[in-house]
């Protein structure tokens, strides 16, 4: 086994860095640090944790291009959409810093004691284990609200953007965050069990595959220690009989295609019923045909490569098998001759059940389109998956379609004319096989801390 990461620029394929992984020593010192820290951190008030938290959110838009270009060099990431991934960032610190006091705040329960309260304490180390498609976002997802609850953190990142983990870190400690309160460690996955079970781990957050998250929720079961898994998803767009086309298509080409079609929210299944399956299928293939791929440094790129070439082959290997099984490939669909890990934007029709297209995640740019009879066979489809994370009904019937979000498409995530994103302000996570646990809003800041009753007779 190697004792370095590589960075490779999926651009050119050519190797941009390498670091050398940290060993048990540095494993130890981290640990010590983490522990130390955090006994000092959980003293803090809301208020001094909140400068911290707003002063990160400074130097990230101090740092901001060069935190850019570097996602751009380590997974690919379209410049403009790096530029709005830090930005928010930025944001949901500052918006744990103005909340977290009044999400935690003592909550006072009348019973037939003198005084009966729930109150919050922080839980600890969070190990955090955190993938490559929104290298600094998936981080500061989880770090904003562990923190403000007064908890300390230990990244485990995806080792292919280990200049990207080392970045955060650095700038945490540049804002004048206590030393310790996140700290980076370079270990392969394999060492991530080991990690788990150190009793000095309170508890882990994960966003990742859905075969990652059962090893780590085994590890953590295994050590009774809480879990967040934020896992794979196979997002259905539901388009009906009434949609608005020129709105359902604008949705299925930004949701498709976000992040180079690399995010567990993206849009991967459209279910189209059968009035309007026709013309949705010419007026959308157009469009992905006029969406070309180009260097993810020009900002007029839309689509950048994907992280790595062995995650493009599999791609293409999932295209080939549904396409085996009798899907028809309207464009795209192919690995192009240039260097980079690139592939086009490709639309698969004549999906079905059996096909990859139709029961896996397609994590890149790939479309699957499915046809519904009417609308019930439309829900049934969408909901007919491994998978909840999130989904969308278009129709101008915003109120019929709204009841179907809320009560019919099984996902966390359910939204009615737009395509799906996460917010601050609202809790996002899955169901099924797409995870448990939820990140953000109040929701999120609850998640690692103990929930203790305080009675006073």
């Amino acid at each position: 086994m190697s004792d370095r990461l590589i960075s490779v620029n999926p651009t050119t394929g050519k190797e941009i860095a390498s670091y050398e992984i940290h060993d048990e020593k540095r494993v130890e010192q981290a640990m010590k640090q983490s522990r130390k820290t955090f006994e000092e951190w959980r003293q803090l008030s809301f208020s001094k944790r909140a400068v911290v938290l707003k002063n990160i959110a400074k130097e990230i838009r101090k740092e901001k291009d060069r935190l850019v270009k570097l996602a751009v060099m380590e997974m690919g990431k379209p410049i403009s959409q790096g530029y709005y991934e830090v930005e928010k960032c930025a944001a949901t610190l500052e918006f744990y810093a103005a909340n977290g006091a009044k999400f935690l705040a003592d909550e006072v329960v009348k019973t037939d004691a003198r005084k009966s309260y729930v109150s919050y304490q922080p839980l600890g180390v969070v190990l955090a284990i955190m993938p490559w498609n929104f290298p600094y976002w998936q981080v500061f997802r989880a770090m904003a609200p562990t923190a403000m609850a007064g908890n300390v953190i230990i990244l485990k990142h995806a080792s292919n953007v280990s200049g990207c983990a080392l970045a955060i870190e650095k700038l945490i400690l540049k804002a004048g965050a206590p030393k310790g309160l996140l700290q980076t460690l370079l270990i392969p996955s394999s060492r991530v069990e080991k990690l788990i079970d150190d009793p000095r781990i309170s508890a882990v957050t994960l966003t990742g595959s859905t075969a990652a998250g059962s090893k780590v929720a085994e590890a953590a079961g295994r050590n009774l220690k809480k879990q967040v898994l934020e896992l794979g998803g196979s997002d259905a767009y539901v388009i009906l009989a009434d949609a608005d086309l020129d709105l359902a298509v604008a949705i299925a080409i930004r949701g498709r295609l976000v992040n180079s079609g690399q995010s567990c929210i993206a849009a991967k299944r459209f279910v189209v019923v059968k009035e309007v399956y026709k013309e949705f299928v010419e007026r959308y293939t157009e469009q992905m045909k006029q969406a070309t791929y180009g260097d993810p440094m020009d900002e007029k790129s839309r689509i950048g490569p994907m992280a790595r070439i062995d995650l493009r082959d599999q791609l293409h290997d999932q295209v080939l098998k549904s396409v085996e099984k009798g899907a028809k490939v309207l464009c795209g669909g192919f690995i192009p001759e240039v260097p980079g890990a690139f592939y086009p934007p490709t639309v698969l029709t004549k999906v079905k059940k059996g096909m990859p297209a139709y029961d896996d995640e397609l994590f890149g740019p790939v479309a699957a389109i499915i046809e519904a009879k009417d609308e019930k066979d439309a829900i049934r489809i969408a909901n007919d998956s491994i998978y909840g994370l999130g989904g969308g009904i278009i129709s101008r019937n915003r109120g019929r379609a709204e009841k179907l979000a809320a009560d019919e498409l099984q996902a966390g995530s359910c939204f009615v004319n737009d395509f799906v994103h996460s917010d601050p302000h609202l809790p996002f996570g899955g169901t099924k096989q797409s995870g448990y646990g939820r990140e953000l809003g109040s929701f999120g800041i609850h998640e690692f801390v103990n929930i203790k009753t305080v009675y006073v007779k």
